[in-house]
C-alpha cells in the first residue's frame, strides 16, 4: 500500500445511502430468508392478503359505529337492522381472509387461531352480540397487519451488489483494436482496458499501467492500494487512477464480486424466520378451546340436565371470552411500541424477530473501518528528521500533498493546514506522479519527494535510526509518508484510520452485558491489533476477504452462540446475512450493508449495540407481562364459563378489558419505562 500517489482523477461518489434507509424506513421490515415467509397454513394462521389501511381503517369505523348503535340508539328493529349491517360491513372489511383461513382449518381439522376466531365472531353476532363481533374481528386484522408490515420481505441486496459489477467491457480485439462487449461474452485470458473512475468488470492482474484502487467494496481496506503490472485486481472495485489493462483471471459468474453474492444468497437460505409465540400456543390453546365448547354445549345437557338453548349460549360465551384478540395483540402492540423507541434512538430495527432475538446475543463481531474507525485516514503524528526546520517540512509537505488527491496525501495536507494558513505552502513547481512511491516536486530550486518507505529504500535514504521509528509506526497499523531532499528525509508524516472516540466505552458496555466484542476486518493483522488495543477488543481477526468474514462468524456462533455483526461495507454483506442479527452504520454505510442487515444504526454510534440489547432485554419482559395478563383474565374467565357463572357482557370485557391492558402496558415501552 503507498502511503503518497499522483492520482488527482476525483474519486466516484459513494454509493447514495437514501434508498436502502428509504427501504428500511417505509416498511419497517427485513428481509426473509432467501424470501421465504413463514408459512402458517398448519396452524390455521394463513389467510393470505390482508385488508390494505384504507379497508382497514374503514372496517373499525363501521365497528365503532355499531358500538356506538348498541349503545345508545334505541333497540328497535330499524336501529338494529342498521346496527347488524354495519358490524356486518367490518367484519366483511378486515375478515374475509381470515374468516377462507378459518373455514379451511375447520375443514382440514387444524384448529388454528382463524379457526377459533371465525367460529367466535360468527358465534357472536347470531347470538346478538354483533358490536363486540365486529370489534373483535377489526381488532385482529389490525393486529394481524401490524404484524406483518413488521415481517420479513425480499431483500434487494442481491440486485444491489449486481449492479456493482459493469455490463459491459472493453476487450482487445485479435487486429489491436478495442472494442466493448457484454461482460458475459469475455473469455477467459482476454485483456481489458479499464479507465479512471471506472469499475473493474473482472478479477485480473494487471498487465499494463499503474493506478490506485479503491477495494474497499472487496476487501473493507479504507485506503486505495497502489497496483501496478502483476498485481492482482477484483471485479467491481474502483479505478481511481490512470489507465489500466487487465489479464481476465475469472470470467463472469466467478469473480470475488460473484462469490459475495453467492454468499449473500446462502447465507439468506439457510435462516429461517422465527415462529410467533402465539402459533406455537394455538396449536394446544385452541384445540382445547373448542373441546371446551363442545363439551359445554353438547355434555351439560346431556349430564346437567341444562336446556339445549342455554348450553349452546354458554359455549359460544366461552369462544368469545376464548377470543385471542389480546394475546394477538400482546405481541405486535410491545413490538411495534419497542421498534419505535429504538427509532427515536436512532436504531431502525427491521422487525420483531430481531428486536426478540438481540437479547441471546453472546457475541458481537465488529467490523475495523467505518464502524470501530473513523473510516478515513487521518494524519496522527508528524516530525522533522536530520535536523531540519519544522516551518519548512510544513510548509514543503503542504505544498506537495496539496497537488495530489490521493487520501494519504488529502490526510496529509488536512493534518498539517490547521496549523498554517494555505497561502504559506511552498510553491510547487515541475510537479509529477511516481507511482506506486508518491510524488515529487521543485520548491524553492530544490527537488523534493514525498512518498513511501519503499521509495525512500530506493533512493538509498534509509538508515538504521529511521527503520527503527518506521518499524514502530507499522507496528502501530499506521502508513508512513516521508518527505526527503536530494540529500537526506527531513520529515515522517503518520496516517491512520482513527478510532471513533465513542467506541471503547461502547465496546466495554457490551462486555459488561455479557456479549463478547470481536474485531473481524481486511485490513492487515498489524493494522487491526493496533486498532483492537484502542477499542479494548482482545479477540480479532485480519486479513479476511468477505467469505472469510463470513466463516469467521459461522466459527463464532459455534463457540458463543447467537452471534451479531456490525459492518457498513459491501464487504461485510455476506457476514451480516450470516449473523443472527446483522447491524449496519447508516450514516456511512453503503446501500447493500444496510440491506443486507436487520438492524440499522442510524447516527454509526456503537453505543447503539448495548441499547438494542437492552431494548430488546426489556421488550421481552413486557411481552411475557402482556402474554401472563391475556392469559390469566382469560383463563379466570374461562372458568368461570365452565362453571355456567359467565356472561356475554362478562365476555366482551374478558376480551376487550385484556386487550386494553396489554396495549397500555406494551405502550410503556415508548416513554423507556422499564
Amino acid at each position: 500500500m503507498s502511503d503518497a500517489c499522483c492520482n488527482t482523477t476525483p474519486k466516484p461518489p459513494a454509493p447514495a445511502v437514501t434508498p436502502a434507509l428509504a427501504s428500511a424506513i417505509s416498511c419497517g421490515c427485513s428481509p426473509a430468508a432467501g424470501g421465504a415467509a413463514h408459512d402458517h397454513s398448519e396452524d390455521g394462521h394463513d389467510h393470505g392478503p390482508l385488508p390494505g389501511a384504507k379497508r382497514l381503517a374503514a372496517s373499525l369505523v363501521a365497528a365503532i359505529g355499531a358500538e356506538l348503535m348498541h349503545f345508545m340508539a334505541p333497540d328497535t328493529g330499524a336501529w338494529r337492522i342498521a346496527g347488524m349491517a354495519l358490524a356486518a360491513l367490518a367484519i366483511a372489511l378486515a375478515g374475509v381472509g381470515i374468516y377462507k383461513s378459518g373455514l379451511r382449518s375447520l375443514l382440514r381439522g387444524k384448529l388454528g387461531i382463524d379457526a377459533l376466531m371465525t367460529v367466535a365472531v360468527t358465534g357472536a353476532f347470531l347470538i346478538g352480540q354483533w358490536p363486540e363481533a365486529a370489534m373483535v374481528m377489526a381488532l385482529y386484522a389490525l393486529a394481524e397487519l401490524i404484524e406483518h408490515r413488521a415481517a420479513d420481505r425480499a431483500r434487494h441486496a442481491i440486485s444491489s451488489l449486481m449492479a456493482l459489477a459493469p455490463q459491459e467491457a472493453e476487450v482487445l480485439g485479435d487486429g489491436g483494436a478495442w472494442r466493448r462487449l457484454p461482460t458475459r461474452d469475455v473469455a477467459l485470458g482476454a485483456t481489458v482496458r479499464v479507465r479512471p473512475g471506472e469499475r473493474l468488470p473482472f478479477d485480473g492482474v494487471v498487465t499494463v499501467g499503474n493506478s490506485a484502487i479503491d477495494q474497499s467494496s472487496v476487501t473493507g481496506e479504507s485506503i486505495p492500494v497502489d497496483k501496478g503490472v502483476g498485481d492482482a485486481v477484483f471485479a467491481g472495485t474502483i479505478n481511481q487512477g490512470g489507465a489500466l489493462q487487465l489479464r481476465v483471471t475469472a470470467a463472469a459468474g466467478r469473480t470475488t464480486l460473484d462469490r459475495i453474492i453467492h454468499a449473500v444468497e446462502q447465507a439468506q437460505a439457510t435462516r429461517a424466520p422465527s415462529q410467533r409465540f402465539v402459533d406455537r400456543f394455538a396449536a394446544i390453546y385452541t384445540p382445547a378451546v373448542f373441546l371446551l365448547a363442545v363439551l359445554l354445549a353438547v355434555g351439560a345437557p346431556l349430564l346437567l340436565g341444562w336446556a339445549w338453548l342455554d348450553a349452546i349460549y354458554k359455549a359460544l360465551v366461552l369462544l368469545v371470552i376464548a377470543c385471542p384478540c389480546a394475546l394477538v395483540l400482546s405481541t405486535p402492540v410491545t413490538v411495534v411500541s419497542a421498534l419505535t423507541a429504538g427509532a427515536r434512538r436512532g436504531i431502525l430495527i427491521k422487525g420483531g424477530n430481531y428486536l426478540e432475538a438481540a437479547r441471546g446475543l453472546k457475541a458481537i463481531a465488529l467490523d475495523k473501518t467505518g464502524t470501530i474507525t473513523e473510516g478515513k485516514p487521518a494524519l496522527v503524528h508528524w516530525q522533522v528528521w536530520g535536523g531540519a526546520q519544522a516551518r519548512d517540512v510544513q510548509r514543503a509537505a503542504a505544498g506537495l500533498a496539496g497537488r495530489s488527491d490521493h487520501p494519504v496525501s488529502r490526510a496529509i495536507r488536512d493534518g498539517v493546514a490547521p496549523a498554517m494558513r494555505t497561502e504559506e505552502a511552498y510553491e510547487v513547481t515541475d510537479f509529477k506522479a511516481l507511482p506506486g512511491r508518491g510524488t515529487t516536486g521543485r520548491i524553492a530550486g530544490e527537488q523534493l519527494v514525498l512518498g513511501n518507505h519503499r521509495l525512500i529504500e530506493e533512493r538509498g535514504q534509509c538508515s538504521d535510526a529511521l527503520e527503527a521509528v518506521l518499524k514502530e509506526h507499522e507496528r502501530q497499523g499506521r502508513t508512513v509518508t516521508l518527505l526527503a531532499s536530494a540529500r537526506s528525509v527531513i520529515g515522517i508524516f503518520a496516517v491512520a484510520d482513527t478510532v471513533k472516540p465513542s467506541s471503547r466505552d461502547a465496546i466495554a458496555e457490551l462486555a459488561a452485558l455479557g456479549v463478547a466484542p470481536v474485531m473481524l476486518t481486511g485490513d492487515n493483522e498489524a493494522t487491526a491489533r493496533a486498532v483492537a488495543a484502542q477499542a479494548g477488543i482482545t479477540e480479532l481477526r485480519g486479513n479476511l476477504l468477505p467469505e472469510e468474514k463470513q466463516e469467521a462468524i459461522r466459527a463464532l456462533q459455534r463457540r458463543h452462540g447467537p452471534t451479531g455483526m456490525t459492518g457498513d461495507g459491501i464487504n461485510d454483506a455476506p457476514a451480516l446475512a450470516q449473523a443472527d442479527i446483522g447491524f449496519a452504520m447508516g450514516k456511512a454505510g453503503t446501500d447493500i450493508a444496510m440491506e443486507a442487515a436487520d438492524v440499522v444504526i442510524m447516527n454509526d454510534d456503537l453505543h447503539r449495540l448495548a441499547e438494542t440489547v437492552r431494548l430488546s432485554r426489556r421488550t421481552h419482559r413486557v411481552l411475557w407481562q402482556n402474554i401472563s395478563l391475556a392469559l390469566g383474565i382469560k383463563g379466570a374467565f374461562l372458568l368461570l364459563a365452565v362453571a355456567g357463572s359467565a356472561t356475554m357482557w362478562m365476555a366482551v370485557f374478558a376480551d376487550m378489558g385484556a386487550s386494553l391492558l396489554v396495549i397500555a402496558n406494551g405502550l410503556r415501552l415508548l416513554n423507556g419505562s422499564r
